[in-house]
């Protein structure tokens, strides 16, 4: 079986089992800032997991594209990805845990669905502890299947536990699913969840039916959710028999375009393979984050640091297998043509994603070339020096300041018959982790993690900026995207110019006069040609459902949205502009917050 046959199989399932097919979402999350990008099938679905009536239903179906960073250096291995796709389905307070599970072990193993051999499967539960018990009744429903207790593993709660995705909110035990490659067991204790490759973790269903409290307490809920996950690229690895994702379809095309570019045969040679499958990987995951309709360009920021990050890797160890023309833009699209029919927005945006892939390699080169002048500038001193070393310290500067790679430095230093104190590079690169990573736990909070009653306010406070920006700047101004935390908002906006200090003051007064107005917030389910008709504001159509909630402020502001919103703008505050400035071509800025009546 291949991706796109796994992926229109499981959609046809579980629409036969009463779901509803919802559509996947942007790879940049919508008003969530706790993380950069789409984690998980189930990110999207957060407001509805907490409580909120989803348009469609209560039994849903989807497939996602994701993205996860935390593992960037480990990607040049057989398994790692930083892009996947996730397939998923949902009860929002409909059927539970024996439901989940049966249906769970029918597309495993029916001969219609997956056909997977039911003497290959191993399943995993919640043990119990902190006072909260083991999950038998997971266990007594896999028995009732078939599953004998010699395959029914009871894990603690790093193996089979989720949530909650913030400090409080749902979570819940899961069960796992896993099948046997027939490999050796690497030790007596080998079981489901070990590394050695033995066990296959193939699918996920998590039942949230705690609430973690801020004491830490974990009460039961009375409307219990089910999110399960199934990645389409491990599963078909394993259902083609294959011993790595870059062995399958997915990957082959693009692999064979970095072959003929580099002369190099992926497979004969492990060091030329951990590049080409570094290329391959970073390749996919940057046409896909370019290609997203609210697209992201490369920067030092944010997920544009991300995406100027996995491009400049890409292009580092495109040289290293010898490629030394611009490359990226032409092989992206073989990404664009393998995946123009589950996301379509690749296609329509094709040329952009090449641009911007061709500029950022250009950007690069003059980057190494600018890393290479400072190296110059150092050597001297360094040739002062008693010993033959280049401090761990300038390496790393060379790196975080200039973007030079370290292995770059390594082979300079080679030149001049020097070495690179690599512990010391080390250190100061865990050093600057751990200073981001604090940054970004004081950066990235809020959200849909987060409803607090600023970060609410503040979202009602970005459908007053949008009217407000139309009025003032005319109706073809429109929003590109947001980002909201508890301290301020960011809009981004489709414009041409830089805003005079009389437009921005013209806004500010507007949402400032509907604030004070006391206008009611009210929303509605209707479907988008209703909402449109309406006089809705909808920028994001592909992300819709038939079914969308229409957020109306008095008689000032109508629009689709799925997030947070106070009831009545009275007691928002003072709305203020702190910075307006560009964004990427074509699209404006704003950054702005809600100051208390004596602050202003």
């Amino acid at each position: 079986m291949k991706a796109n046959e796994l992926r229109n199989t499981y959609i046809e399932f579980f629409i036969g089992k009463n779901h509803t097919q919802i559509s996947g979402k942007s790879l940049i999350p919508e008003n969530d800032p706790t993380v950069l990008f789409t984690t998980a099938g189930m990110h999207p679905l957060v407001p509805y997991l907490l409580g909120e009536p989803h348009p469609a239903g209560t039994r849903l179906t989807s497939y996602q594209k994701c993205i996860r960073t935390g593992d960037i250096e480990a990607v040049g291995d057989p398994s790692h990805l930083t892009l996947f796709e996730m397939l998923g389905n949902w009860s929002l307070g409909d059927y539970f845990k024996e439901e989940a599970i049966r249906m769970s072990y029918e597309f495993l193993t029916d001969s219609n669905w997956l056909g997977i051999d039911p003497e290959k499967l191993s399943v995993t539960v919640f043990t119990g502890e902190a006072g909260i018990p083991r999950d038998d009744f997971s266990a007594d429903v896999w028995r009732s299947l078939g599953i004998p207790d010699e395959r029914i593993y009871f894990l603690p709660r790093e193996d089979n536990w989720w949530g909650p995705a913030g400090e409080t909110g749902p979570c819940g035990p899961d069960t796992e699913m896993f099948i046997d490659t027939g490999r050796e067991a690497c030790s007596e204790e080998c079981r489901p969840g070990c590394h050695c490759g033995k066990y296959f973790e193939i699918w996920n269903d998590v039942f949230m039916q705690y609430r973690k409290t801020e004491k830490g307490e974990f009460i039961p809920m009375d409307r219990k959710c089910v999110d399960t996950g199934m990645g389409i690229e491990r599963t078909i690895a394993v259902l083609q028999g294959k011993q790595s994702v870059y062995e399958t379809e997915i990957f082959t095309d693009i692999i064979s375009g970095i072959e003929k570019l580099s002369g190099k045969i992926f497979g004969e040679n492990e060091d030329f393979d951990i590049s080409i499958r570094i290329i391959a990987d970073h390749l996919r995951t940057a046409v896909f984050i370019l290609g997203d309709e609210q697209g992201v360009s490369p920067s030092n920021l944010g997920q544009g640091y991300i995406l100027r990050r996995i491009i400049r890797r890409a292009v580092r160890h495109g040289k290293k297998l010898g490629i030394n023309q611009f490359f990226l833009g032409s092989l992206a699209n073989l990404v664009i043509d393998q995946y123009s029919g589950p996301y379509p927005e690749l296609t329509r945006n094709r040329d952009a994603v090449s641009a911007e892939l061709s500029a950022e390699e250009q950007k690069f080169l003059k980057t190494l070339q600018k890393g290479e002048v400072e190296f110059e500038k150092v050597l001297p001193n360094l040739l002062k020096g008693k010993n033959r070393i280049i401090p761990g310290r300038l390496a790393f500067k060379l790196y975080d300041t200039y973007g030079f790679p370290l292995e770059l430095t390594e082979e300079l230093a080679k030149e001049y018959d020097f070495t690179v104190d690599l512990e010391g590079f080390k250190k100061a690169f865990q050093k600057h982790q751990e200073a981001s990573r604090a940054g970004a736990e004081k950066t990235f909070k809020g959200g849909l993690a987060d409803n607090s009653e600023m970060t609410t306010a503040l979202h009602t406070a970005t459908h007053l900026l949008h009217k407000a920006l139309r009025i003032v700047l005319g109706d073809h101004v429109g929003q590109k995207g947001s980002n909201i935390t508890p301290d301020r908002l960011r809009f981004d906006f489709t414009y041409h110019d830089k805003m005079s200090s009389e437009e921005l003051k013209k806004v500010e007064n507007i949402v400032n006069t509907q604030i004070k107005r006391n206008l009611p917030v009210s929303m509605q389910m209707m479907a988008l040609e209703e909402a449109k008709a309406a006089g809705a504001i909808a920028f994001f159509e592909s992300k819709y459902g038939e079914q969308v909630k229409v957020y109306s402020i008095g008689d000032f502001s109508k629009e689709v949205c799925g997030g947070p919103h106070v009831e009545n703008t009275k007691g928002m505050g003072v709305f203020k502009i702190k910075k307006e400035q560009s964004s990427s071509a074509g699209v404006r800025r704003i950054k702005a917050v809600l100051l208390q009546e004596n602050q202003s």
